[in-house]
């Protein structure tokens, strides 16, 4: 699926290492940020909506030069920060946070369970999403696991979870499954966001994969990553897949993805964990299709937080927005070609 909200979100200054295991923020990157910040801004404004589907706070015209002159006043701090390194306790939250959504999608994977996310909403809004869906819109949403009522801490990082879905008409489900695992092709799919793809291994309903995933906006990004998948049925009219990363390594030099790459847990932290499960469901004349992905990584940086944090709940939306649109045209594509 596609990253590019991981690199969007750190504007790290690109480094060929880590010595002293500390960075230092780029001003032109901070600017940058700050610039598609007060953009965002213009655009909020012209809409003159009460609500923002970036869900960014409202910053008047009179306030925008002091926005932007407090960024400047940032960058010419040159502000440090440490460089990312994967704890042990980051690395243990996390695996609780992930056994308890996969407690509460175990019992969505059963006849009768919610098996798609508007299934779990009350009827009216239910219904206002199914109708949404087959208009050909994309619903996403942002997800939050708790335990016992209570967030649940990731310390030193963010946990980024999210849920999308679309409907695709007059296809069926084995169409639709067939395009999800050519694992293979996925450059053509997913490009810029994947350029490289390779099925590594394969045996009945399990497959392990490599993707090389490319970023380019603050700074250039290139992550080598390898991922365990494996495929289930619940019927003839429900599949789905999981997907764990095993391995994300970041190139340390972006224009040569194939040299040295940094220690996999100690590098800018842009993405550490990424797991992904699929949902096709035949139903309404057509295959609804369901991506929820939950992903680790670097906590932002100090002094950062009130320009990127509401970034990061607007980037990770569109990615996997176009994720589903792009995934959605190549089944239509193969089901046409097929004609």
């Amino acid at each position: 699926m596609s990253l590019s909200y991981l690199a969007k979100t750190l504007a790290i200054e690109e480094a060929p290492s880590l010595p002293q295991k500390r960075c230092h923020c780029s001003p032109i990157n901070v600017l940058m940020a700050g610039k598609y910040f007060l953009a965002e801004q213009k655009s909020r404004d012209r809409s003159r909506s009460r609500t923002s589907r970036i869900g960014l706070p409202r910053v008047s015209g009179r306030y925008r030069h002091f926005v932007f002159a407090l960024i400047f006043v940032i960058c010419i701090t040159v502000l440090r920060c440490p460089a990312a390194e994967l704890k042990k306790d980051t690395v243990v939250a996390f695996d609780a946070y992930v056994k308890a959504t996969e407690t509460r999608m175990a019992d969505e994977l059963h006849p009768g369970g919610s098996y798609l996310y508007p299934d779990r909403l009350d009827s009216e809004s239910r219904r206002s999403i199914y109708d949404q869906l087959r208009r050909g819109d994309i619903f996403v949403s942002r997800l939050t696991t708790t335990s016992e009522g209570h967030r649940m801490p990731i310390p030193r990082a963010m946990v980024h979870h999210w849920v999308g879905v679309a409907f695709i008409p007059e296809i069926d489900l084995t169409e639709a499954v067939r395009v999800a695992q050519d694992y293979g092709h996925r450059t053509e799919v997913y490009k810029p966001d994947v350029i490289a793809s390779k099925l590594l291994w394969h045996e009945g309903n399990d497959y392990r994969i490599f993707l090389r995933l490319f970023q380019k906006k603050f700074t250039t990004v290139v992550l080598n990553s390898e991922y365990e998948i494996h495929w289930a049925e619940m019927d003839s009219q429900h599949a789905y897949s999981r997907a764990y990363s095993t391995k994300i390594a970041e190139a340390k030099d972006p224009n040569n993805p194939d040299g040295p790459e940094f220690p996999v847990g100690n590098d800018h932290g842009y993405l550490w964990r990424l797991y992904s499960y699929w949902r096709f469901e035949q139903k309404d004349g057509g295959v609804y299709m369901q991506c929820e992905f939950i992903s680790l990584t670097r906590d932002i940086p100090f002094g950062f937080g009130w320009l990127i944090r509401p970034l990061v709940t607007s980037i990770p939306k569109q990615s996997l927005t176009r994720a589903l649109m792009q995934t959605r045209a190549e089944i239509i594509r193969e089901h046409s070609a097929r004609k």
